[in-house]
């Protein structure tokens, strides 16, 4: 074989090899979407792979279920923390890459390394305090503690002429993580707070899991996130080629 065929033919493995892998990762995501459309009694018999689909599921969530109200939270709380979360860690990154003082680095990697800590080792200090200042199941409590956690990731190296790029980038890290967090948002509220990403909870009782009810939350969860990221992609990879951000 000639060395130009057996480019093409690694070329060609790898191609498959890279294939493989997308659809073993999405491979979840599509069984969620099949069992979303599936009545209770096809859902249980896992012999039956191709059955007539229904938006039973869908119909009853949205009709026996706040879930517009936790879309509407989800939304509420992840803007309002990336806008903060990039006011007060551009001023910060400014200050990180314009001046010059003692131990410069050191501090800028303690900041950073404050992204590092799982959000267990803190919930239960969150709940506590929120406890104390009336905030469980508020809104306020969770753009607190996203915010927090968002602000390191956003205080970042950034040169002037590429501040927008880097700035679009990271805001659109700090959205996709607000959207998904799933621990604070379990522990820290209950009904009027709640975001999507926890309502799959109630679909879990002494009876048995509602698997139809809680696949079709899981998918218009992913939604939303799912069609941002497509929109946003472009700037995504342009923020990070330009080196704005660094992690």
């Amino acid at each position: 074989m000639s060395r130009k065929g057996k480019r093409r033919l690694v070329s060609l493995l790898r191609g498959i090899f890279l294939l493989l892998v997308c659809l073993a990762c999405l491979l979840p995501f599509i069984w969620m979407i099949m069992v979303s459309f599936r009545n209770r009694v096809d859902i249980l018999d896992p012999s039956k792979i191709f059955v007539m689909p229904t938006l039973k599921n869908y119909q009853t969530i949205i009709e026996q279920s706040n879930i517009l109200d936790f879309f509407k939270n989800s939304l509420i709380i992840a803007v309002i923390s990336t806008l903060i979360s990039l006011v007060v860690g551009s001023f910060a990154a400014y200050g990180f890459a314009r001046y010059n003082w003692r131990k410069r680095e050191d501090r800028a990697f303690w900041v950073l390394s404050q992204k590092f800590l799982p959000p267990m080792a803190v919930v239960i200090p969150y709940f506590m305090m929120a406890s104390i200042f009336g905030l469980l199941d508020t809104r306020l409590v969770l753009i607190i503690c996203y915010t927090t956690f968002n602000i390191p990731f956003t205080i970042i190296r950034v040169l002037l002429p590429l501040i927008t790029p880097g700035l679009v980038a990271t805001s659109i890290f700090c959205v996709i993580n607000s959207w998904n967090e799933f621990v604070f948002a379990n522990f820290l509220t209950s009904i009027q707070a709640k975001t999507i990403p926890t309502s799959v909870m109630m679909y879990l009782s002494v009876s048995g899991v509602k698997w139809g009810e809680m696949a079709a939350t899981g998918v218009l969860a992913v939604l939303p996130v799912l069609i941002f990221a497509v929109i946003v992609q472009k700037h995504m990879i342009r923020g990070l080629t330009f080196g704005s951000v660094k992690g």
